[in-house]
């Protein structure tokens, strides 16, 4: 196989999700007939999605040889492009019907994509279609692009793209069975979500829009003040129940679907989010927010919810955090740093890295008080069974983390930069990179470009664990030097 063809083979699987891409941006259409004042719309979203798939169709054409294999550079390469022009594509709609510039539009498109759920719009004046066309952007982002069209076609696409957007394993033997059977688990969630919501009271409309949202750990809302605006605590409950589904692994979720609690409670990140949670919340309820709510039932009631949107990486809100103190501010900042389940819809460094680090820290620590000839090798429990705490592990962990910090450092610097306040670029970018959601009022319509950029590459660094940017941008160096020379 001709090497210097490879650029050009690497398009046909780009070409071949494209024409998904179009099939998604086409989706909002169906609800004009229940809003036929919006059908003015409707080319806002038949010209892009139009574009994408002739481009895909044409990119598809491209002939490629049976005995060729996407090496990891090449995959994540592809998986980078697809990513970006689905962002770019699915942009063109704000921008073609007047509502945002190419920056604000590309800014909340990538929002949905990552599904971060920080957005520029004004969902009070916005129509229907545009509200569910963030939804649906969040929901299929949180899915990923690559397993949609591995559910669809077949095994051909491999492993390789597969584990580049961030599926960390094969629920089943076959790769395309595995793809199927998570979308099959995410639309059942997803169809209960919205009944229990309609049930709760919650409009037709706004509850699939919700149901979409928490469940890809997106949080684009239909409200301004979010799930807030509804003032109820089933809908609140449903919403965390939802949230945690979506932020726990997919091969986790399996185990719950087929019954299996007791493995499921076993697992290293099912006890660390039990965990979070219940140190977390009444310790945010007593310490802070006591005071601001009254009483610490109605304390407890918000601490709950807002800890588990920002652990989720979720991004709903039932109050404005503008009144918390910073000890409530740091402790959010972290939970978003640490994210939500590995191979699942979150963002952050994840639970497991951090469980992996802190039980390994805490290994040699105990190491230390130990007869040097006694061995006890570190595990934890995942939902493929024990795994060992390996040296390769560990370092795959901890570099993880040390890069995470170190792109926190540089986009809170060029936030403040931007003339914000230390606490809200903090807040803001750890947000954006965790592809959280929350606010504290710094993104807005109003926000400059140059921090709009700063995030939108946060949100894409998060979404696709920033390993597979690196592995994109050295692959595509080579070749540029390799064509060079």
């Amino acid at each position: 196989m001709n090497k210097k063809y490879e650029a050009i083979y690497m398009l046909k699987y780009i070409g071949v999700m494209l024409m998904f891409v179009a099939g998604i941006i086409l989706l909002p259409i169906v609800v004009l007939p229940f809003y036929t004042d919006e059908i003015r719309f409707m080319v806002s979203f038949l010209v892009p999605a139009g574009i994408a798939g002739i481009s895909g169709f044409l990119l598809n054409k491209i002939n490629v040889p049976e005995d060729y294999r996407l090496t990891t550079g090449n995959a994540a390469t592809v998986v980078v492009g697809i990513w970006i022009l689905a962002t770019f594509f699915s942009s063109l709609p704000f921008i073609m019907s007047g509502m945002l510039n190419f920056t604000q539009a590309y800014f909340e498109a990538m929002s949905g994509w990552t599904t971060t759920g920080l957005s520029v719009v004004d969902v009070t004046k916005a129509p229907k279609i545009f509200l569910i066309f963030r939804s649906m952007i969040q929901f299929f982002g949180g899915v990923g692009i690559v397993l949609i069209v591995v559910s669809a076609l077949s095994e051909s696409f491999g492993m390789t793209l597969f584990s580049s957007e961030g599926h960390n394993n094969k629920l089943l033997p076959n790769l395309a069975k595995t793809a199927r059977l998570i979308i099959k688990i995410y639309s059942g969630y997803f169809v209960a979500g919205t009944l229990l919501y309609v049930i709760f009271g919650m409009p037709i409309f706004d509850a699939v829009n919700h149901s979409m949202a928490a469940l890809s750990t997106g949080g684009f809302s239909t409200k301004a003040s979010s799930i807030g605006a509804y003032e109820s605590f089933a809908i609140e409950l449903v919403t965390i129940i939802l949230m945690i589904l979506g932020s726990t692994n997919f091969y986790a979720n399996m185990l719950l679907v087929k019954g299996k609690f007791r493995e499921f409670f076993k697992l290293g990140e099912s006890r660390l989010v039990l965990f979070f949670t219940a140190a977390v919340v009444p310790l945010i309820a007593f310490v802070s927010l006591s005071v601001l709510y009254g009483n610490f039932a109605d304390s407890l009631r918000i601490s709950l919810f807002n800890v588990v949107s920002a652990l989720t990486t979720t991004g709903f809100s039932t109050v404005s955090y503008n009144d918390w103190p910073d000890f409530s501010y740091l402790v959010m900042i972290v939970l978003m740093i640490i994210g939500g389940g590995i191979g699942s819809t979150a963002g952050g460094i994840k639970l497991e890295r951090f469980y992996i680090i802190s039980k390994q820290i805490s290994w040699s620590i105990r190491r230390k008080f130990m007869p040097e000839r006694m061995v006890n090798k570190p595990v934890i429990y995942k939902a493929e069974g024990k795994a060992l705490i390996t040296p390769d592990v560990y370092n795959e962990s901890s570099n993880y983390v040390l890069i995470y910090i170190a792109i926190l450092i540089v986009g809170i610097s060029i936030l403040t930069l931007c003339g914000y306040a230390l606490k809200e670029a903090l807040f803001e970018f750890a947000s954006a990179l965790g592809t959280v959601g929350l606010s504290i009022g710094v993104t807005s319509i109003n926000t400059p470009p140059v921090a709009l950029w700063t995030m939108i590459f946060g949100m894409l660094l998060g979404r696709l664990e920033i390993f597979v940017i690196f592995y994109a941008i050295i692959n595509i160096t080579k070749k540029i030097l390799r064509l060079k020379i």
